[in-house]
């Protein structure tokens, strides 16, 4: 997830994500994916600081921070993915 200077949010995900994502965990992922889609048109700064500090479930924050350039490797990653 990216968030934009107005505050916008944008969701990335890896291009294989179905292929790389256990079929008995894909449905679960694809659901939770759509609800942060909704979620952020809502309410996106809450949902920015909830998804920043995810620690426990299938989804974990691995890095947050104010510019994407402070992780090269994060940011290398990511350029691959897709907006979804």
């Amino acid at each position: 997830m990216l968030k934009d200077e107005h505050g916008g949010l944008r969701f990335l995900t890896h291009p294989e994500l179905r292929t790389i994502v256990q079929r008995e965990d894909l449905v679960y992922i694809e659901a939770l994916l759509q609800d942060f889609l909704g979620r952020s048109k809502q309410d996106p700064s809450v949902l920015f600081k909830q998804i920043s500090s995810l620690g426990v479930g299938p989804l974990v924050t691995q890095e947050a921070g104010p510019s994407l350039s402070e992780y090269p490797f994060i940011q290398e990653l990511s350029s691959q993915f897709v907006q979804i």
